[in-house]
């Protein structure tokens, strides 16, 4: 039974003690839920409904701060965006970044096709969930990442100056069983009888915690004829990863053109947030970077991880936009995180809107 506590309390349970008794009846749980085939996704939605209000609170707290003068009193609600990346719909495997998703909701000042050139003018909220695992969810080999789960909050705002585009924002990242997401992902893989963590898996997760982030990228966009454009990036963020990171997006077509994008996390993609619908048709758009990574709550070193001198990303993706819909389809090449890590990683991003 020790084996399977997920408290990793292993001290604690070889006693006679409270905690050994809530390791005992977690598991008990765990096992017999599995025997019975039975979960129930929407408990698990609610807990983890739960964590995120417990620290949304200060996300929203920071919202009331800002600024309430006439730029305040003019913000209007301007979009909203998100984007679903999984590995099942790159290359069809479960293993690494194997899952996230990302939504943003924008206010600020009538939406003119340019960014304000002041700070805080625009204001993006933007909620977060990503699992990482290792290349096997059953027996994972040794030097395996550990399972992880992480729900994210924060609140971002983009604005130009002198031609340089720049976005700056705040995050609260919770991690650990506290999530629930673990509960949530095998839930959702016994409805669709995938293979699930097993108990040794998530008993190694990453550990319960709260990991405060700043994020800052600077970037300009150069046109290269008279339908694309070449946009180099410099992006720095220090909290639950810890990194300098420096790339570029290359973007053909009318789609997206006096749009805003914000860039997600895990593959690097920019998402469509503020929404020009007059043009119609397809847009292309490819992409790379290479980051120095100093630290990573996901890889923490203390159980001996050593990260890979560069971290590198490379991605291409294409846009569809209708008069009362439209579609995203992006893939990403991910270079290896850590020495040990066994191979690269493909993921495929997806985006529906539909109009009704």
């Amino acid at each position: 039974m020790l084996a399977n506590c997920r408290y990793g309390a292993i001290g604690l349970c070889a006693k006679d003690t409270p905690a050994r008794e809530k390791c005992t009846k977690d598991s008990a749980t765990r096992q017999g839920a599995v025997a019975k085939g039975q979960r129930v996704p929407t408990l698990t939605a609610i807990a983890i409904g739960v964590t995120m209000l417990r620290f949304l609170v200060p996300v929203l707290a920071a919202l009331l701060l800002l600024p309430v003068g006439a730029q305040a009193t003019e913000r209007e609600r301007l979009g909203y965006g998100r984007l679903i990346s999984n590995d099942s719909i790159g290359e069809f495997r479960d293993r690494e970044r194997t899952g996230s998703y990302v939504s943003s909701r924008v206010w600020g000042p009538e939406w003119t096709g340019r960014l304000p050139d002041r700070f805080g003018q625009l204001i993006e909220l933007r909620l977060g969930v990503e699992l990482l695992a290792p290349a096997s969810l059953r027996r994972p080999r040794p030097g395996s990442r550990p399972w992880a789960g992480a729900l994210s909050a924060g609140v971002h705002t983009h604005f130009e100056r002198d031609s340089v585009e720049y976005s700056v924002g705040a995050a609260i990242y919770a991690t650990g069983p506290q999530t629930h997401l673990d509960d949530l992902q095998r839930g959702l893989h016994d409805l669709i009888d995938a293979t699930s963590p097993s108990d040794r898996v998530l008993d190694n997760q990453i550990e319960d915690g709260f990991h405060p982030t700043v994020l800052v990228e600077t970037a300009r966009s150069f046109p290269i004829g008279a339908r694309t454009t070449l946009r180099p990036f410099v992006e720095g963020q220090a909290g639950i990863e810890t990194f300098m990171r420096v790339g570029f997006d290359l973007t053909f077509g009318d789609i997206t053109r006096g749009e805003l994008l914000v860039r997600d996390s895990t593959t690097g993609h920019r998402y469509r947030v503020v929404q020009n619908t007059d043009a119609t048709g397809f847009g292309f758009v490819i992409g790379a970077d290479m980051a120095r990574v100093s630290d990573s709550v996901f890889l923490p070193s203390d159980r001996g991880y050593d990260l890979t001198p560069r971290r590198d990303r490379v991605r291409a993706g294409v846009h569809w936009q209708g008069r009362r819909a439209s579609a995203f389809y992006g893939l990403t090449w991910l270079g290896k995180e850590y020495e040990t890590q066994p191979d690269n990683q493909l993921v495929g991003s997806v985006r529906l809107k539909l109009a009704f």
